[in-house]
Parts: structure tokens; sequence; C-alpha cells
């Protein structure tokens, strides 16, 4: 489904995995744990942390990742969340949901505050799309993505966090779990995200 009007970006698209995360070089993951679970260690850390951090670390990343566009940043997210749930009393079987919505919070929230920042992975993808296309349709690409990521942040935050989880590949019933509503009420949550985000992007193409 379109998100940007008149054949702009979709959200699949806009949601997408940046380049390199699916497939993250091991030895960058591997030192991403070694901070995030010895770094935890200076204060009482949960005893599941190893854990969940080596089952859901990728995911973390993806969530982060789906709202800012790069890894660098999304794995800066991650190390964060992980701390924070390291610190945490969050039973273990709410430890998915809870990490996933709070990766899609602060992630919203760095894009809210302006303190995104354009990371090198991000530049090289621009340089390469401009090998297959001009470098107005590049710069046309880029400006409507950031577009969406701005409109995205200014959505109610529990419509922009289910529709984050949902391009995640979170099932209904897990999104559901997640924000602690009812699974029927996923779709019309997500719908309505969609629509509010569309509504937000053409504020924001009337006022430009």
């Amino acid at each position: 489904m379109d998100l940007i009007p008149h054949g702009g970006a979709t959200a699949a698209a806009v949601l997408a995995i940046p380049r390199g995360v699916a497939g993250a070089e091991k030895g960058r993951v591997e030192r991403k744990e070694h901070v995030a679970v010895s770094g935890s260690g200076r204060g009482a850390v949960r005893v599941d942390l190893d854990a969940v951090f080596r089952r859901d670390y990728q995911l973390v990343v993806g969530v982060a990742a789906r709202v800012l566009g790069t890894r660098d940043q999304a794995e800066d997210v991650a190390q964060d969340v992980f701390l924070s749930f390291g610190r945490s009393s969050v039973p273990a079987g709410e430890a998915r949901g809870w990490l996933c919505v709070a990766a899609a919070h602060t992630a919203l929230n760095l894009i809210r505050s302006g303190r995104r920042r354009i990371s090198r992975e991000e530049a090289s993808a621009a340089d390469d799309d401009a090998v297959v296309s001009d470098v107005a349709e590049t710069v046309v690409t880029l400006e409507e993505r950031s577009r969406v990521r701005s409109a995205l942040a200014e959505l109610p935050r529990k419509q922009a966090v289910a529709l984050v989880l949902r391009h995640s590949g979170l099932s209904y019933s897990e999104v559901a779990a997640a924000l602690d509503i009812s699974p029927t009420s996923v779709g019309t949550t997500v719908r309505r995200a969609e629509s509010a985000l569309r509504r937000e992007l053409i504020r924001h193409a009337s006022s430009d």
C-alpha cells in the first residue's frame, strides 16, 4: 500500500531493512554483543540477558533500522535497549515484545528530536543508486524517505509503533501483547496508522 501519494515510496520500501542489516558481518555483531553484555555488568544484571541478547539482537536492530534507515544508529539503539533491559525486571516471557517496543520508541524519539544522523552506509547506498539513476531521481528518493520517516515520528505513538512492529515481521498476537491491546484491534490500529501517515505526508507537502 502506497504511503506517499502519486507513486512515491511505499511502506515496505521505506520501512525495509537497509542494506547489510540482514546479512551483518559476524565480527561486527560479536563486537556489539560483547559491549552490550559485558557493559551491563557494572550493576545488577539479569541472568537471562545473554540468552535474550543472542536470540533477539537481530530483531531489535531490524526494528530500529526500519525507523531510522541506517544500521549504524540502529545498532546504537539496540545497545541502549539491551542495557535498559539488563537492568529491568521485565518478565522473561515478555522480553521480545518489550525490546521491540523499546527499540521503536527510541528510534522514533531520535527522529523527532532531530538527532538522527546520516550514516556512511546510507551515503554509500545513495552513491550506489546514482549509478543506475540520475542525480535528480536519487535526491527525490532520499527526500521522500526522509519525509516519510519524519511523518512517522509525528503519528500517535501507539499507531507508529504498531506499524513498525508489523513491518518488522511480528505477528498480530505479538504486536497485541507488546502494546497491551487486543489482537483484533491490531489490524485497525495499523490501518489507522497508514491513513494518518498519508494525511501527515499531505500536510507536509502542502506546507512546502
